[in-house]
């Protein structure tokens, strides 16, 4: 039912979605105009890591300004789509542990952004952890957040288009592994695209879960009379 004092949120779905997305691309943009790395196309190429993208000159601060708001971003995110689920009804023990994964994939990202650019062992391991952390764990939540909306009646065509890309997200991360062990030398000269291809997936589901937000019409009210 419509309430006067609840706000609809479905431009947060889109901002988690974008920002990092559009952050990406604009840093890697910004590093080869000022030289920093070679155009290509990161996808196939597999020529620049994200992290160089935001590791020089202007694109560091962009990156690290937009970065880590986007962390905020996807706290609020995953939080929310717990209330989302509710509201739809569905309500299990596995979503019940989003909010608190979504936490910490936050937390991970931020950690990653701040040692992003700092040399050391110990912010090499902060960022390495900050970013496994982090991808992994938005799979999960996104896993999680689709599993659980195929069981809505009225819902369960999209989550078998969002349990699709999921599958493809996983089949994406096996082929990383199974090239690092088997090909290793092969694997070396491909990882900076699957590391693209990857942030590229879990940012669509992420898109497509704000259009869902949307066609719901999802609100949440934040005030009382």
């Amino acid at each position: 039912m419509y309430n006067p004092n609840s706000v609809r949120l479905w431009w947060l779905a889109l901002a988690a979605a974008l920002v990092p997305l559009l952050t990406i691309h604009l840093t890697f943009f910004v590093s080869v105009i000022e030289g920093y790395v070679s155009f290509c196309i990161p996808y196939w190429d597999s020529c620049t890591s994200i992290s160089r993208t935001g590791r020089y000159g202007t694109a560091y601060f962009i990156f690290k300004g937009t970065m880590l708001p986007a962390a905020i971003i996807g706290v609020l995110f995953w939080w929310c789509n717990r209330m989302w689920l509710a509201q739809l009804g569905l309500r299990s023990a596995s979503v019940a542990w989003v909010p608190w994964l979504g936490l910490v994939a936050g937390l991970a990202l931020a950690a990653y952004t701040v040692a992003l650019g700092h040399e050391g062992d110990g912010f090499n391991l902060m960022r390495r952890i900050g970013v496994v952390l982090y991808l992994s764990l938005t799979f999960l939540c996104e896993l999680l957040i689709s599993g659980a909306l195929r069981l809505h009646p009225s819902w369960s065509r999209p989550a078998r288009g969002l349990l699709g890309l999921c599958q493809l997200t996983l089949a994406v991360g096996i082929l990383s592994v199974l090239l690092n062990a088997f090909a290793p030398e092969l694997y070396r000269r491909t990882d900076d695209a699957f590391e693209w291809v990857f942030a590229l997936l879990i940012n669509a589901h992420a898109l497509w879960l704000a259009l869902l937000w949307r066609k719901s019409g999802f609100r949440v009210r934040f005030w009382v009379d």
